[in-house]
């Protein structure tokens, strides 16, 4: 045999003998448990392994030099369920507001606005005072700016952003933060004073039940008898004002000032029951705005006046026609302004 082809044969023998000294030494070793594998793993790399990464992710207060709530706290875990809670919380409220957008644009479109069933006398009685429209513009004012920089801030990057690209998004999304948190204060302090203001004209009575029962009339057109306001626009004032509103400003304030020494798992927290909470009033919001505006005829004159034409006081608010009538009530009948007279007039006319 020639020595090269010797070399090769007694090289394969020693691959073959090598390959089965090792497949038998793999089976007669014996198993490593877990505690092995991390005691070795702990010898090779001290500061990576599953002990260390439990105790930091534990949230546990470790030794740091900045003194604070939190600062010795490496690794937040609630934070990751945050990032992931969010987002389908998100998505239901944005549902919720597209399907009141949706109800609405359907109701105007089978009835139409609605107007009253005889012509106005050009007598006006004064609904709103100075100081109760200016608290209504204030506070409703700012709640649409909240709710529209809100709305720009939450779905912004995902609907915005593919359309109007990244260098208008940035001044976009830019000027609907500093807007949403510079506006804040203002909703802060105009809903207790809103409050204040119109309470005593939101209190139940009897007949908000008949109102209710009828559902105010906007299915069957009829006009159904109410006080100042109406079952409907009691309801609004004490769930939309003073629950949504006060918790949106609660935790407005939280969120605004972090300064107040919050932990981030509160400001985590806050960050849903503020988001939520938002997205609910937006869609509750948009059912008073669409009757304030183009569901009522005259009833933005009415806020925006602060008159109403005797015909729409009588149709629409037959309790506190009476009273107006009988000196009850404390809006009296009075002559507004002669553009003012017009503008109520001509949105009173029935249809």
């Amino acid at each position: 045999m020639r020595p090269t082809r010797v070399a090769i044969a007694v090289l394969l023998a020693a691959v073959a003998l090598g390959g089965a000294g090792t497949a038998f030494a793999q089976e007669a070793a014996p198993a490593v448990s877990p505690a092995q594998q991390q005691a070795e793993r702990q010898q090779v790399q001290p500061l990576n392994n599953a002990p260390v990464w439990r105790e930091v992710r534990s949230e546990g207060d470790f030794y740091t030099s900045i003194k604070g709530r939190e600062t010795g706290v490496l690794i937040q875990s609630a934070g990751e369920t945050w990032r992931e809670a969010r987002v389908p919380l998100a998505i239901v409220g944005g549902v919720l507001v597209l399907l009141a957008v949706a109800v609405l644009f359907v109701f105007y479109r089978l009835k139409g606005p609605i107007g009253t069933h005889a012509k106005p006398t050009g007598r006006t009685i004064r609904r709103f005072s100075t100081i109760q429209r200016v608290t209504h513009w204030t506070m409703g004012g700012s709640f649409a700016i909240l709710g529209l920089t809100g709305l720009v801030v939450t779905f912004g990057k995902y609907i915005l952003l593919p359309v109007i690209g990244y260098t208008l998004f940035s001044w976009l999304a830019a000027l609907a933060k500093a807007l949403h948190n510079f506006v804040g204060p203002v909703f802060l302090v105009s809903v207790p004073v809103f409050i204040v203001v119109y309470v005593r004209d939101n209190l139940p009575s009897a007949d908000d039940i008949k109102w209710l029962l009828k559902f105010g009339g906007l299915l069957s057109g009829e006009h159904v008898p109410s006080g100042r306001f109406n079952a409907g626009e009691k309801g609004m004032f004490w769930f939309l004002v003073c629950v949504v509103g006060v918790v949106l400003a609660v935790t407005g304030v939280i969120l605004d000032f972090p300064n107040f020494d919050q932990t981030r798992s509160t400001m985590q927290l806050t960050n849903m029951i503020h988001m939520g909470t938002a997205l609910l009033g937006i869609s509750i919001a948009a059912f008073h705005i669409y009757l304030g505006t183009v569901g009522v005829k005259g009833a933005y004159e009415a806020m925006r006046y602060g008159y109403v034409d005797e015909t729409w006081a009588k149709e629409h608010h037959a309790l506190w026609y009476e009273e107006v009538k009988s000196g009850k009530a404390r809006e009296p009948f009075e002559q507004p302004p002669v553009e003012a007279a017009q503008r109520v007039q001509a949105a009173s006319q029935h249809g």
